[in-house]
């Protein structure tokens, strides 16, 4: 998708033009995320660019992309340019996650948790 919504059309309600906004935006990403996907792909990423105007589009994160719009509105802007691009995408851990996970002393190799006294079955 790449269009330049209008955000204060004649006889509209600022507001409510906004909102509809968001709802094409969300729209859009929905239907996307509904396709199949390619062989070897986890999910539907979006690339997103956002700005008052095409030539001022910055590449933003798509989680910002109501907040931003926001702040262009409320900023009085009479026009806001959307660009995602859908693209398939394969999940990756992060680093910090895999290297905490492997230094994990509950994780030895041999299996035995010294932390934790040995359970006495006797009743008391």
């Amino acid at each position: 998708m790449r269009k330049t919504f209008p955000l204060r059309p004649e006889g509209k309600h600022p507001d409510r033009v906004l909102e509809a906004v968001k709802h094409d935006i969300r729209k859009y990403m929905k239907r996307e995320r509904r396709r199949d996907l390619p062989e070897g792909a986890d999910f539907w990423d979006f690339d997103c660019r956002f700005g008052a105007t095409q030539d001022a589009a910055e590449v933003v994160q798509v989680s910002q992309l109501t907040g931003l719009l926001d702040v262009l509105a409320k900023g009085g802007a009479e026009h806001c340019y959307v660009e995602l691009l859908a693209r398939p995408a394969i999940w990756q851990r992060r680093e910090a996650e895999v290297s905490e996970e492997a230094d994990h002393p509950a994780q030895s190799a041999d299996g035995l948790d010294t932390d934790t006294p040995p359970h006495d079955d006797t009743p008391h």
